[in-house]
């Protein structure tokens, strides 16, 4: 399939570089994935592991598999997938966000190829990945259906995509919105936009349309109580994650 234009929004990106500095400070603007982030992984690393029958008690389970972690911000999840042995891509179509990631890899000790770029670029270029991680990244793009289009060129026959984003309704509006940007002040202002926040079933609808076959979705819940994340297999009324395979 040919690929004639980008999905990137040039205004959604110019929001992440802005906040780039801040990728690893806990307490910065990106505390919310901080915060997310072991759930994240949880769900992440069950999924691959089921996939491709690995044993996550080994020192690199993943060892043998390519990784492409599209919109990959300052590395959040591309450090730990190679920490686990993945032969790991990071791209973002925001080159400000990369030195940072590259930077905290090298202090790291982690080798991490991350690139300047974009799902459709990779596409065109013929690049193939076992797993791909689309996390929080559909409700910012300009086409849904284009860009769910090149994560599905992306995969190799067998791969595993792993997508997160946020639900649309007036729930969502006020714990991603108002919660997080205006009261608790997690994110600055304009970091989300209600409308692009797209249901489970719609979201499920992109991924058929795309070519891939879903196969789980669960929730992120916040408990505001004990102030952390769990998985839900009911609650996908704010942020949810699926898993879809490609076929063989």
């Amino acid at each position: 399939m040919q690929m004639h234009q980008s999905t990137i929004d040039p205004q959604e990106v110019a929001k992440f570089e802005a906040m780039a500095a801040e990728w690893w400070d806990p307490n910065g603007k990106f505390k919310p994935l901080h915060m997310l982030n072991p759930c994240r992984l949880d769900y992440i690393t069950s999924q691959i592991a089921a996939e491709f029958g690995r044993d996550l008690s080994a020192e690199r389970p993943f060892e043998g598999l390519r990784l492409l972690d599209i919109g990959c911000g300052g590395g959040l999840l591309s450090e730990p997938m190679a920490r686990l042995g993945a032969t790991v891509v990071g791209a973002d179509a925001a080159a400000g966000n990369l030195p940072v990631a590259q930077l905290h890899a090298e202090k790291s000790g982690l080798v991490i190829d991350y690139r300047h770029t974009t799902a459709e670029s990779l596409a065109e270029a013929g690049e193939q990945f076992d797993v791909v991680l689309n996390m929080e990244v559909v409700e910012h793009v300009s086409d849904p259906q284009g860009y769910m289009t090149a994560c599905q060129m992306l995969l190799k026959p067998g791969g595993l995509m792993i997508a997160s984003t946020i639900n649309r309704n007036p729930k969502s509006y006020m714990m991603a919105i108002v919660g997080a940007e205006v009261i608790m002040r997690w994110l600055p202002k304009g970091t989300h936009e209600w409308k692009k926040f797209i249901t489970p079933d719609e979201l499920y609808a992109l991924i058929e349309k795309a070519g891939l076959s879903p196969v789980d979705r669960k929730g992120f819940v916040f408990n505001p109580v004990l102030w952390s994340w769990s998985l839900s297999a009911r609650d996908l009324s704010v942020n949810y994650v699926t898993a879809s395979t490609k076929p063989s």
